[in-house]
């Protein structure tokens, strides 16, 4: 499972790690029934405290995205199937805060396209 956090944004590192998870489950990059990484484990493969991985996992827990069996694992929540259409939408809304973001900066379409495939072979 492939996720990067970044302490300096201002949404919290928790926060990061949950919409992360929702966004590739709602994909279908994380299927109904994988089986998640430990608390400990993802914490030690972030750099992060256990606790905020517990946090994060507590909300998608809330959110029914994953579900949690104590010594037997955290799974992708067979309920937590979204639909092609609503993660088109998601992505949709993603490339135009890309968008709004380039804008602002000063850079035209050709450098937010750039950047965009250099974070993608990057991550």
């Amino acid at each position: 499972m492939i996720l990067s956090v970044d302490p300096e944004r201002a949404l919290p590192v928790y926060e990061q790690v949950r919409e992360q998870i929702r966004r590739m489950v709602a994909a279908g990059t994380l299927t109904p029934g994988t089986r998640l990484p430990t608390i400990r484990q993802l914490a030690s493969d972030l750099g992060l405290a256990k606790g905020t991985i517990e946090r994060a996992y507590e909300l998608l827990e809330g959110d029914a995205v994953i579900e949690r069996h104590g010594r037997n694992g955290t799974y992708v929540s067979e309920a937590a199937q979204t639909s092609r259409r609503e993660a088109a939408v998601e992505l949709q809304l993603a490339a135009e805060q890309l968008v709004i973001s380039a804008r602002q900066l000063g850079a035209g379409e050709d450098d937010a396209v750039a950047a965009l495939r250099r974070a993608w072979r990057a991550l």
